[in-house]
């Protein structure tokens, strides 16, 4: 009898140890899984029950998304985004199984469920109410971006537009063309979510839902010269603007049978000063300082602007990278922004804020401050340095250029009338046959600059005018101009 009671308590007791382990595989290794599947109705129904909090910029003053009050017992709160297109690739949207941008990346502080928001949680449990989240306010200066949003469209072309405070970092525009409404993807109703998300995501020539200004790279063209002038300068600070450099109309690639031109074959005399071969983008300088220099000098300044750095801002930007070390030959094509040479909008302003900030580069960021339901503050940016790419005396020299190029050379279109502006155009080459991608960067006021800016037009430029100066450089005047006030 007494070895029979024994068997059955230890199946009893075994019994209860495989419940209390299916518990806790259930509660605390499945719990994610089971909470995101999108069989979970209550889950489902839940994400709908919070007052999810806003998104703002300009300190609060313009609202980019924010929850309605339906008053429906099941989908209790609708999110909505009033300035639609313009900034739906920053902010995001909040679909029934998935949030993007902002909407995704600060998720935990927007539905409250985030740990700084505990004690209010705990309120909103007491007192009965509607769980409510914190608020986030952005960086961006919505004039300009509404700005740079209707200039870069109204090309008719794919492209990005990226500005940025030099001294602090904080982002002021980023914009992606084409963009899309993200009011769709934010509905209570699966179905059409997902009828209008797997429309915009066939659309695979235009891609809409990418984020041109961090989540694809290109070839920089001529902007890079700025980097290779950097380096240039750096390697031996006795060289300034008025160092002579070769200049050739034609220049031999080691290794081949082939020479590199300068743009549509023109002359830059032979010989030239680093001012005037930067002002009318020579090709062949600064090809032969960096066959001179070496891959690795061009790597280490490029990587001193950030070039090869994994950001999250908080969105995650996909990696700049000027390639790998494939010989003299492939080096001479890199140095003019070419061969495997890649960069997102966001870094080529980077590297424009930089220079514009003494040669300090600063973190990028786009959040200013989280505040709670009530309207106190959880958590504010500080700005942050990422790195000294140039000496103060060198971004000086690199200033010094820059102004040249809108006051002589192809970026004129960007000149403002109460401002001095410094700025580098680019034309990267695609495919033989396909026009080339046009590149502007530049900032201003140039002797105590506010705003940095790259804009990208994907293959904007065709025919003999193929410079980022004719689409590229006007996008960014209009950009510098709104937040300037002139």
């Amino acid at each position: 009898m007494n070895g029979t009671l024994k068997r059955v308590a230890l199946a009893c007791l075994l019994m209860f140890g495989l419940l209390m382990a299916n518990v806790t595989y259930l509660g605390a290794v499945k719990a994610d899984g089971l909470r995101s599947d999108s069989r979970n109705v209550r889950a489902f129904y839940a994400r709908y029950a919070v007052d999810r909090g806003w998104i703002t910029s300009d300190n609060g003053k313009v609202v980019l998304a924010k929850s309605k009050d339906t008053g429906n017992a099941r989908f209790r709160f609708d999110r909505e985004y009033p300035e639609g297109k313009a900034f739906a690739h920053v902010v995001g949207y909040f679909a029934p199984e998935s949030a993007s941008g902002i909407e995704g990346a600060e998720g935990r502080y927007l539905d409250g469920s985030h740990p700084d928001l505990v004690v209010r949680r705990a309120i909103d449990l007491i007192s009965g109410k509607p769980h409510k989240g914190a608020n986030v306010d952005l960086t961006l200066n919505a004039k300009a971006q509404k700005i740079a949003y209707k200039d870069l469209a109204s090309t008719g072309k794919r492209g990005a537009v990226v500005a940025i405070a030099p001294k602090t970092g904080a982002i002021l525009t980023m914009v992606s063309v084409p963009s899309y409404d993200p009011n769709p993807l934010a509905v209570a109703n699966k179905a059409e979510v997902n009828k209008a998300y797997n429309k915009l995501d066939e659309d695979k020539a235009n891609k809409p839902l990418l984020n041109r200004a961090i989540g694809l790279t290109y070839a920089p063209g001529s902007t890079f010269k700025t980097i290779t002038s950097a380096a240039f300068l750096m390697d031996d600070q006795s060289r300034d603007v008025n160092t002579m450099v070769n200049a050739p109309d034609a220049l031999p690639l080691p290794g081949t049978n082939i020479s590199l031109p300068n743009y549509h074959g023109e002359s830059c005399g032979g010989r030239a000063t680093l001012l005037a071969a930067y002002t009318i983008s020579c090709n062949t300088p600064f090809a032969d300082v960096a066959m001179a220099m070496g891959y690795d000098k061009l790597k280490e300044q490029a990587e001193k602007f950030g070039i090869g750095s994994s950001l999250s801002i908080p969105l995650n930007v996909t990696r700049s990278d000027i390639g790998p070390d494939e010989g003299k030959a492939a080096l001479a094509m890199t140095a003019i922004g070419q061969r495997s040479n890649q960069m997102t909008p966001l870094q080529m302003a980077m590297v424009a804020a930089g220079i514009a900030n003494r040669g300090t580069v600063m973190k990028p960021y786009l959040v200013n401050k989280i505040t709670g339901p009530d309207g106190g503050e959880i958590d504010t940016t500080d700005p942050d340095e990422l790195s000294e790419a140039v000496t103060p005396e060198v971004a000086a020299q690199l200033t010094t250029m820059m102004i040249n190029v809108v006051r002589n050379g192809t970026g004129k279109a960007a000149g403002l009338p109460n401002h001095t502006v410094a700025g580098k155009t680019g034309t990267a080459e695609t495919a033989p046959g396909k026009p080339s991608h046009a590149w502007f960067i530049s900032f201003a006021p140039a002797e105590d600059p506010e705003i940095a800016v790259a804009v990208f037009v994907e293959s904007g430029s065709a025919g003999n005018d193929a410079t980022g100066g004719a689409i590229a450089a006007p996008i960014a005047h209009d950009v510098m101009q709104a937040v300037l006030g002139q």
